[in-house]
């Protein structure tokens, strides 16, 4: 309905609700792969695969996800596939990436980009590889789908790809990240990697109350309504473990590291300060 009405709506109007649309999708994907909101995968798979996002296919989504709930050593950038720390051999451009997205300004503005076009360089090197025939196989997938997505918004819409980078992809990226900036942090004990975002009754309704981040890890089967009552129940528990990392809301997190780095880019600096 947005995109059908997008030549009528002004531009900053547009970018607000195509941003909150994409990035509530995001959130729905996530869900999808915890399980919900059917029990059975193939239904919910079917439910959030569409690529509204344009660059990000679906089923690599879920499986970098699933590693990162595996692992037992959040935020090491060898082991945890959603880490946003870097090795001691990162490249010079990962860390010249890692210092402008290192303030929330500097995510929000300067990470969608960035973003997308580190995964999608390091996607496009790796498909070269002999074993990489079902990673080939998703992104041709993922581009068929695409076209129907582009197709949509050109023939059905008017909204040119331009317009919908802009008003939709852009922001929905941005708002995500809003999310991401401070759900981990390094530590060196591992339990205190996880963060709570409490009292964010707007943005945890866009991200699903995925801002309860110690209670997702500590049961990421439960969906996302019922939540909120297993972290009211379990709160005292949840931050004694993680050391009572735990933000009053996103306007703490913006007071805090709008412009203030959140942490030491390189991991095991960030451990060291942590110790």
């Amino acid at each position: 309905m947005l995109t059908l009405a997008s030549a009528k709506i002004p531009t900053p109007l547009l970018a607000a609700l195509g941003g909150w649309i994409l990035a509530w999708h995001g959130s729905f994907q996530h869900e999808a792969i915890h399980g919900h909101p059917t029990p059975w995968r193939r239904v919910n798979d079917a439910l959030a695969f569409a690529p509204l996002s344009l660059w990000l296919p679906y089923p690599l989504y879920r499986r970098t996800h699933l590693a990162h709930h595996a692992t037992h050593d959040l935020t090491s950038p060898e082991h945890d596939p959603e880490s946003r720390y870097l090795p001691p051999t990162a490249s010079r451009w990962a860390r010249v990436s890692a210092f402008a997205g290192s303030t929330l300004a500097g995510r929000l503005l300067l990470g969608p980009p960035i973003e997308i076009a580190t995964f999608l360089v390091r996607e496009a090197r790796g498909l070269g590889s002999p074993h990489a025939a079902t990673a080939r196989r998703i992104w041709a997938t993922h581009l068929a789908l695409v076209a129907v997505v582009v197709a949509w918004l050109h023939f059905a819409c008017g909204l040119s790809l331009d317009r919908y980078l802009l008003c939709f992809v852009y922001p929905g990226a941005a708002l995500s990240l809003i999310r991401s900036f401070a759900e981990h942090r390094a530590h060196c004990l591992h339990d205190r990697r996880v963060a709570v975002v409490e009292n964010a009754p707007v943005l945890g309704l866009l991200f699903l109350n995925n801002n309860l981040h110690a209670a997702h890890h500590d049961s990421p089967g439960t969906p996302w309504y019922r939540l909120p009552g297993r972290y009211a129940r379990e709160r005292a528990r949840l931050l004694a473990a993680n050391g009572g990392l735990a933000y009053d809301g996103y306007g703490e997190i913006f007071r805090r590291y709008l412009l203030t780095p959140h942490d030491h880019a390189d991991h095991r600096k960030a451990l060291e300060t942590s110790s």
